[in-house]
């Protein structure tokens, strides 16, 4: 059986070098696992269009108290 070859095969590599095969097995198996999954259907763009207003007021600067906050003085 190809497990059974497998694992011999990993009895013969040394101990500093387990870690390097765990990650390529780990990794190869998630991206296995991840194949069949789908991306997210994406919303169509607009869909609040209508529903927010900005106030004119938030394109107006910020008073020199809360920039001097931002910029830590």
């Amino acid at each position: 059986m190809l497990q059974d070859q497998i694992i011999t095969e990993l009895k013969q590599i040394p101990n500093d070098k387990l870690a390097e095969v765990y990650d390529l097995i780990h990794y190869f198996r998630i991206g296995l696992a991840s194949e069949g999954n789908t991306l997210p259907k994406q919303r169509p763009i607009g869909l609040a269009k209508g529903k927010l207003q900005i106030p004119a007021s938030f394109f107006e600067p910020l008073p020199d108290d809360l920039l001097n906050a931002f910029e830590g003085k």
